[in-house]
Parts: structure tokens; sequence; C-alpha cells
């Protein structure tokens, strides 16, 4: 069982797992094949694969301890072809290097807080339920939400809410915190829930949402540094991959995507000057985009699963090996 002591099907439904199987595919299919699993979670997307493909082996990586132990008995019966690492995946070169892994076959990164995360009340990640202000993947190192929230000045959290949250009334949602712990200190969710639903205007509230849903997601960003340790993931799990190699990526909100893009978009572009005539071979792209843009779930997929509505999903394959030559 799960913490929760619901089942894990319940509790985590993965979010477009037989596309994306259907794209590591080519990849995974060959004789010991290496699949890396970057934000292993409930080991749901992780469990398909090892389903799918019998002579894989998977290297998963999350920073959330609690993740682990529940992935480790949701994969026992494929335990002889598993490697789980508590790391966080900024380190997916590092973990590779220490199981002497030099390549990979597949990669997958979910991004984004889990359905463990969010279904443990006492984690603090969740703007409806009552909680402790924690929001770390991993509690045992970094700050904590309150600590940054006793810490930061306005201009701080203005800029975190802002860039984060893309929340049009950071501001006063800052100075709306900085007030409230001059009383006393914030420590649970219910208390920064109403702070947000007095800076929001009512009418941004009717037809923005709930009034803490950014803020939350700001703060769990920053708690975690989700998107500096995203920007260094990405390009050293690209660099992991073997030529033929195919990397898949699900992000739930632009910051992550643009990031996503960003990278993919450039292995997959020509770096030849405009003025060359003939492309030289270390100027040919090195990635080739497998999907149109960002795909969404479908329709039915959404309704099955409403956390699965802001999931975009990215995927290329390498086509030719970069070592000893420039990027």
């Amino acid at each position: 069982m799960a913490p929760t002591d619901r089942p894990i099907d319940e509790l985590h439904v993965p979010v477009l797992r037989d596309r994306i199987v259907d794209l590591l595919a080519p990849a995974l299919s060959r004789p010991g094949a290496v699949h890396v699993d970057g934000t292993l979670g409930m080991a749901g997307h992780a469990l398909a694969v090892l389903e799918a493909f019998p002579q894989a082996r998977l290297v998963g990586i999350d920073r959330d301890p609690q993740a682990l132990d529940v992935a480790r008995e949701r994969l026992s019966a494929h335990a002889d072809r598993v490697d789980l690492v508590h790391a966080t995946y900024d380190e997916v070169a590092d973990v590779l290097d220490d199981l002497a892994i030099p390549e990979v076959d597949g990669a997958l990164f979910d991004l984004g807080v889990s359905s463990l995360q969010l279904d443990e009340a006492d984690r603090g990640f969740a703007y409806a339920q009552d909680a402790p202000l924690d929001m770390r993947m991993d509690q045992s190192t970094g700050r904590s939400a309150a600590e940054l929230l006793a810490e930061a000045d306005v201009d701080e959290l203005t800029r975190i809410i802002r860039e984060h949250g893309e929340e049009r009334f950071a501001r006063r949602v800052a100075q709306g915190i900085v007030r409230a712990r001059e009383t006393a200190p914030l420590t649970r969710t219910h208390e920064l829930v109403e702070i947000c639903r007095a800076a929001v205007p009512a009418a941004s509230q009717r037809s923005g949402g709930h009034p803490a849903k950014r803020t939350f997601q700001a703060l769990r960003i920053e708690v975690n540094a989700e998107l500096s340790g995203w920007a260094d993931a990405l390009p050293a799990a690209v660099g992991r991959l073997r030529t033929g190699g195919r990397i898949a990526v699900l992000s739930y909100h632009s910051l992550e995507d643009r990031i996503t893009k960003r990278v993919l978009s450039a292995g997959a572009t020509s770096t030849a000057p405009p003025d060359l005539p003939v492309e030289l071979p270390e100027h040919a792209p090195y990635l080739r985009l497998l999907t149109r843009g960002a795909e969404a779930p479908s329709q039915s997929e959404q309704l099955d699963n409403p956390r699965s509505a802001s999931a975009r999903l990215r995927a290329a394959e390498r086509v030719r090996d970069t070592k000893g030559t420039a990027r």
C-alpha cells in the first residue's frame, strides 16, 4: 500500500503513459537497453517501461525518499533489473557514473510535483488542505517554504511569485506575507491561502482559478530549485544518450516547457553559418524532434485524470554522436 493506505493505482495515474512507451520503444527494444527515469515518483511510467521491455534495465532517480520506498515496493517483481537512487535530476550524470553506465538508450523526466506529494497533506504542497508550510520534495534537506517566507523581503518574494508563478498580483501577495509575519510567523498553508485570497482581486479569482494556485507553485519551485535544476539536468541527460537513444519530457507549466523546448530545439538545429556552401558534419543537428511542438493529453485522458490537463510532452532522438566536437 501507499502511505495513504489506498492502492497505488488509485493514487497515481501516469500521464500519457502509452504514448511515452511508444515513443521510447525503438530505443528500448534493443538487447541490454538502459533507461533512466529521472523523476521516478510512484513509478507508474517506470513499471510500464519494465513490462513493455523485458530486457531493459532501469535507473530510477528521485529526491523524495518516500517516493523511492513506494517505487521499490511497486517494482519489486523486476528488482533484478532496477537501480534506485536518492538524488536530484540534475545529478543524473553523477548517478550514471557511479553505476558505470556511460550511455543510456532512453530517458524520461516527468516534471513538477508528484501525486504522492500532492495527496500527502502534511507535505504542504496543496492549497486545498491545511498543513505545515514545507513544500520540500526531500524533507531531509534544504529550507522549507515557512523558512523562505520568514526570511525573504518584499522584493525577493515579489520576484519569486511573479517569475515562478506568473502571478499578476505578486507584489500585493508579497506585501501581505510581510505584514502577516510581523504579527506571527507563517507556519500553515491555510494562513498563506488567506493572504492570497485577500491580495488577489475578486474578479481575478472568478476568472483565474484559486487565488493561491500561482503562489503555491512559485514557492514550491523556489524551495526545490526546480527550474535551475532542470536547466542543468536536461543537457546532461541529452549528453548521455547514445546514438539512436530517445528522451521524453512531461512539463506542467510554461517555464519548464520553455527550457525543454530551447534545449531540444537547439540540438535539432544546424549550427552551420548561413553563408557556408556545404554543411560540415560537426554542424549537423544531433537531435531529431519526435513530437510536433508540445503534445497534450487527449480530452478523454484529461477527464479521467484532471491532473494531466496542463501536461505537455516533448521528445527527441539522438541522431549523431557529439563526443569530441563542439555543440
